[in-house]
């Protein structure tokens, strides 16, 4: 819920159960004077429990049609009297196939138990005079204040002198408007600090702390923003802006208090990649809304070694590339999560190959050791699961379960290798055998030289893949990798380092330690052999880069397929848990390394370790 200013969620469920109190007393029944020689039985009120509710949320449209997308959404309660939830969504197509109706600019639904919405109208009928021709409208965030609603979003390109995207507001009366758009922008187009790039002025998230309102924006070109907004909310201070995040790593940021700290939450990699999305949540803190935000490792999300703590990810069930959150809390106290993914076995609207449906999901969010998580770390929900306490006097039927990962149990005979001869073990193969002064064994290690080629197309060159046989069955793998790439914010795209779950050049994962422009990065990737017009890779990211990476995957049957978790540790001991990705085992499934997307550098592996479960 946006209510400036915000409080903490004790208040919040101070203010949840005062409500309850108030609701349960205010049910309309009469008290009758009651005669001391007959005392009456004392009845206690009924208190509701919540039903269930089974992703994605229901958006009702006109006519029977249900809306097929609900991406970036943003929520907001109604005040007074009205206790219903207004739901903002992107403008975007309507229903799945042709002729439904379209839901308009940023449309705005209504419900009483979170779950189930019915369309209301657009937020406004024309985008603002500054917003270019064809330009989307995307990122709602509404906020209220005292004298009634703000409705921020952003403007893919404008008009403006220079073009580039920019943060306008509407204003109105209630939740559902109507509201006023206002012809100047909140936050113009401006070009990257440094550089000749626009920037992404995206994805607004407006907040107040002692009594001054500051709004963040930004993405992945330029990175995350913070700048103090005028006291009517229509105009912003350049002057006064701060960096939140580095660039190359978030968008759509949201921003919350919890106990003594503020909460940065921010999704990472493709929001709209079809099956191949791997949009994930990271979360990180500070003591002060200005930062600096930093994840539970302790590493800066404004440093080229991002970090970034993850709150959900994909899990190997139906929805991928879960991102662009809000969060609300409901009339129990329960924190709850609104945000979009993408369902695998129908990524598409059906007569638009490639435009990417983004269904709204709602989940709960736990705290654990004070880092908010999706279900206790479980992730997106596909099956139905007790339903938030959405109305006065509910009671909470959600419990949380502690999620236990699966840790490394006996190892595979003739699978794992400390390096520690002098040459490659007869266990390992190449794809592609490279210079054979491009790679060394010694020291307990193996040092081979980043290739200036990739496995990925539309490389001129592909890269060699040093391979061994997969295991059958549940299993881990796990290595320790250092790229040496500079710990800066030099550009050395696509450099890596890692390893492979590796079917062909057609069909792999890798999990690899990589630069992504100016930053260094985890990324859980994944390639496919398409049909013509659909794309053939997608990709996560996980836990931040140290000067040695633990990198680890578990593979564990999920049907007919097998699903690979990806993990990562600065340590070896504390690891980050990352985005699931499905891939067919087949007889020609192999664990590979690879070095690779640019010359000049050098990746080191300490072990590669091949275990079971345990």
């Amino acid at each position: 819920m946006r209510i400036l200013p915000r409080s903490g969620r004790r208040l919040r469920r101070a203010a949840a159960i005062l409500t309850a109190v108030a609701a349960i007393a205010g049910f309309g029944l009469s008290h009758p004077a009651v005669s001391a020689a007959a005392p009456q039985p004392q009845v206690a009120p009924t208190v509701q429990r919540p039903g269930t509710y089974t992703n994605p949320m229901t958006l009702n449209l006109p006519g029977g049609f249900h809306a097929a997308s609900c991406a970036d959404p943003d929520v907001i309660r109604g005040s007074g009297s009205d206790t219903a939830w207004y739901l903002f969504c992107t403008s975007d197509r309507g229903t799945d196939a042709p002729g439904g109706p379209e839901p308009g600019l940023l449309p705005i639904y209504r419900s009483t138990d979170l779950v189930h919405w019915t369309w209301l109208h657009a937020s406004f009928p024309t985008s603002p005079s500054y917003a270019a021709t064809g330009a989307g409208i995307w990122a709602p965030d509404i906020v209220k204040t005292s004298d009634g609603y703000r409705l921020y979003f952003a403007v893919s390109n404008t008009n403006l002198p220079g073009a580039g995207a920019a943060i306008g507001v509407a204003t109105g009366p209630t939740p559902a408007g109507p509201f006023t758009v206002s012809q100047t922008p909140v936050v113009e187009p401006s070009n990257i600090p440094g550089t000749d790039s626009r920037r992404s002025t995206i994805d607004p998230e407006v907040v107040t702390e002692n009594g001054q309102n500051y709004i963040a924006y930004g993405g992945f070109g330029g990175g995350l923003w913070i700048r103090r907004l005028s006291a009517d909310g229509t105009t912003s201070d350049p002057a006064s802006e701060q960096r939140l995040a580095v660039g190359d790593r978030y968008e759509g940021a949201y921003l919350t208090r919890h106990g003594a700290w503020w909460y940065l939450l921010a999704s990472s990699t493709n929001c709209c990649n079809g099956p191949l999305t791997g949009y994930t949540v990271f979360a990180a803190r500070s003591k002060t809304l200005l930062g600096t935000f930093r994840d539970a490792t302790g590493r800066a999300i404004t440093a080229p070694r991002v970090g970034g703590t993850p709150v959900v990810a994909q899990n190997g069930n139906r929805w991928v590339g879960v991102g662009h959150n809000t969060m609300l809390t409901d009339d129990a106290g329960q924190d709850w999560m609104i945000y979009h993914g993408i369902d695998v076995n129908d990524p598409y609207y059906q007569d638009a190959v490639g435009y990417t449906k983004r269904p709204g999901l709602i989940d709960p969010v736990d705290w654990v050791d004070g880092w908010p998580s999706v279900r206790s770390g479980s992730g997106p929900s596909d099956t139905a699961q007790p339903a938030p306490a959405a109305r006065p006097g509910q009671r909470e039927a959600y419990q949380p379960q502690p999620l236990h990962e699966p840790q490394p149990g006996r190892p595979i005979p003739g699978l794992s290798d400390d390096f520690s001869g002098s040459q490659l073990s007869s266990r390992w193969s190449w794809v592609r055998e490279p210079a054979a002064d491009s790679y060394s064994v010694g020291g307990g290690s193996l040092r081979w030289q980043t290739q200036p080629a990739d496995i990925q197309p539309p490389a001129s060159t592909l890269a060699s893949v040093l391979t061994e046989k997969a295991p059958s069955g549940d299993y881990m793998v796990e290595t320790k990798v250092a790229v040496n790439t500079p710990d800066d914010t030099t550009v050395h795209n696509y450099v890596q380092g890692g390893m492979m779950i590796y079917n062909s050049d057609a069909t792999y994962l890798k999990l690899v330690s990589v630069s992504i422009g100016a930053t260094r990065q985890t990324e859980i990737g994944k390639h496919v052999d398409p049909e013509p017009g659909y794309p053939s890779y997608g990709n996560g990211v996980v836990g931040p880069v140290g000067d040695w990476t633990y990198l680890r995957l578990v593979a564990r049957s999920c049907g007919s397929t097998t699903c690979y978790t990806a993990f990562s540790s600065l340590d070896g001991d504390d690891w980050v848990k990352g985005a699931t990705w499905r891939q067919d085992t087949t007889a020609d499934t192999k664990i590979g390394l690879v070095s690779m997307s640019g010359s000049g550098y050098t990746s080191a592996f300490d072990y590669v370790r091949v275990t079971r479960l345990r």
